[in-house]
Order: C-alpha cells, then structure tokens, then sequence
C-alpha cells in the first residue's frame, strides 16, 4: 500500500491546503466568495469615504447642509447589507447542511482521543463482525525514516478505501480533543461522555495530515492524525489482515504444511503502542 502524501501543508503557503474531499471543495468555493464579497465591500467603502474627504471638505463645502434625512439613501443602505447577507448566507446554510449530515455512509469508523494519542475503531458490520481497533501514535523525531515528515506520521495511520463515504463518529477518552484534517474538510471536537459525527469522502488515494486542535494538554502538539487512502482492493486486503485472527492463520497454514515449527498460543495488546505481541512455544 504505497502512496505519496499529499495532504501536508507547504512552506510559504499561502491558501488552504489542495482539496481532496467534496466537502473541502464546497469551503475552497466558500473561501473564494467570500473574498470576493470582502474585497467589493471594502473597495466601496473606500471609494466613499474618499469622495466625502474630497467633495465635503470645508474648503469647497464651508457651508454645511441643514437636513438630517435621505429617503433613498436610507432605502439603500439598508438594501443592499439585506442582499449581501442573503448572497452569503444560502450558500453558507447549504454548506453547513452537507456537512452535517452524511449520506449513505458505506463505511464507518470510531476515532477516539487520549493523551496524546489518537486511537481508531472499525465497528462497521461489513466486517462481517471482526471488529478490531488500533492505537496511532506519532513517530518520534529519532525513528524518522527518509519522506516521513515530523510531527506529522504516525506509526498506525487510519486506512480508508477511496471513492466511499466515510463516517467518522468522534469522541474522547479523557480530555477535550478535536479531531482535525485540513485537507479533507474536517474538525470535530472529541468530548468525553459525547459522540460526535462527520464525514468525508476521498477520489485520490494518498495520505491526509491532521492534528489534534483542541488544548489538551503538555503533548497537545504532538497527537497528528494521518489518513491514509487507498484503492478499495488494498483496503479489502488490509481489512483482511487485520480481521484474520492467528488461529485462522495458523489453521489455515496446517492444511498445507504438517510440519510446523511455531506455533501461536495467544496475543494480546500492547497498552502503549497498540501493537499485537505474539508469543510462541515449540510443538513436542
């Protein structure tokens, strides 16, 4: 499953990170409007701010006018603010509606917080009932390999196949944290006691950055999330690796091979890392 990170962020960067979800390309045209609207504003204010230093200054104006009201100018000023709000305003309500409210989710997936770790559950019934979960850890500076980036990879990243919808139900475990990925749209706080919804859905595979955007803590800077897609094949052949337990390995192994050297016992979780220990004993 090798893809290439695209979902970073770039030094000197100026705008958002590329979108690579349906939602992050609503907020990028969100983004562009309302620059545009701002930009329109603030030239027009300009613009009458400087026609009244110019045309009511008091040397061609030393006489100022006595009335207090203009009809159509008051008839304007109140329009116009109505039709800015109304132009920003549906697409806005629009946006934050499908955001909201994931359609036909064919996939979902339980992120939880911990100090300072992010931990990631697969409940969903097309597993066919072999949940499993998996804590994400940050690469620590020292153990960075070539193309990993710091502060940013993690050694268990959340894998996802593309061209799906993707439901993620948000919590924490202990503290508030906030589960954010820039480049695909989405920040939902992690509330302990609380599950929150979002969703996103990739085209492209590649790995998305994240971090935790909620203070939580003395590590709070270092809980990244990273959000791995991949083709649906790959994620299926993954799925299976992580569902199929060693006793279906090691039982699947011995219809073929009868002389087998190992033999698993048992695992069991790592409470740190996450990570399955195995251990072995030699067949008498």
């Amino acid at each position: 499953m090798s893809t290439q990170p695209t979902g970073q962020p770039h030094p000197w960067q100026l705008n958002f990170q590329e979108a690579a979800s349906p939602v992050m390309e609503n907020l990028h045209d969100m983004h562009s409007l309302l620059l545009h609207v701002i930009t329109c504003i603030a030239i027009a204010v300009l613009i009458l701010l400087g026609y009244i230093l110019f045309r009511f200054h008091h040397r061609r104006n030393p006489y100022p006018a006595d009335f207090t009201h203009n009809t159509m100018l008051e008839i304007f000023w109140t329009l116009i603010p109505v039709i800015i709000l109304v132009v920003v305003g549906v697409p806005s309500v629009r946006l934050l509606h499908k955001m909201e409210t994931p359609k036909n989710a064919e996939l979902t997936i339980k992120a939880v917080g911990h100090q300072w770790y992010w931990s990631y559950e697969y409940p969903d019934d097309k597993n066919e009932g072999k949940n499993f979960e998996f804590d994400s850890y940050m690469i620590e500076s020292k153990d960075l390999k070539p193309g990993q980036l710091r502060l940013l990879d993690v050694d268990n990243p959340m894998v996802v196949p593309v061209d799906t919808v993707i439901r993620v139900l948000v919590t924490g475990a202990d503290v508030l944290h906030s589960f954010a990925v820039p480049s695909l749209g989405i920040k939902r706080d992690a509330v302990p006691g609380r599950i929150n919804e979002t969703w996103f859905s990739i085209k492209k595979p590649g790995t998305y950055y994240g971090q935790c955007s909620e203070l939580c803590g003395a590590k709070h800077g270092y809980m990244p999330i990273a959000v791995k897609a991949v083709s649906k094949q790959e994620y299926q052949e993954w799925i299976n690796s992580k569902t199929n337990t060693p006793e279906q390995k090691t039982a699947d192994n011995s219809e073929k091979e009868t002389d087998q050297k190992p033999k698993e016992e048992n695992h069991q979780e790592d409470p740190k890392k996450g990570h399955v220990i195995k251990k072995y004993k030699e067949n008498l």
